[in-house]
């Protein structure tokens, strides 16, 4: 369970989003187990469940690459281990 994470994506929809998150997940050797995305009222809304396991990179390294994208794109990107974000919603 340590090697997963909750990525969320959101802000103004635009091409390329997608596109660019992935493209990072394959550099990065990220496992993408789960995806939904949605449009809320012309905001886009992304959620992953991502595994790292076989990552050579740190879920440090992973996460400023991530926020990095999201200031890139215009676009807020939250990245938390699975773990801590269970234990957030289970008080």
């Amino acid at each position: 369970m340590a090697d997963k994470i909750i990525v969320t994506v959101y802000g103004a929809d635009k091409i390329g989003i997608v596109a660019k998150v992935t493209s990072l997940f394959a550099y990065y050797e990220v496992n993408i187990e789960d995806i939904k995305q949605t449009l809320m009222q012309g905001h886009f809304v992304m959620f992953m469940l991502c595994n790292i396991e076989k990552s050579k990179y740190s879920f440090k390294e992973i996460k400023d690459a991530l926020t990095q994208t999201g200031e890139e794109l215009g676009m807020e990107i939250w990245v938390q281990k699975k773990e801590i974000f269970d234990n957030m919603h289970n008080v």
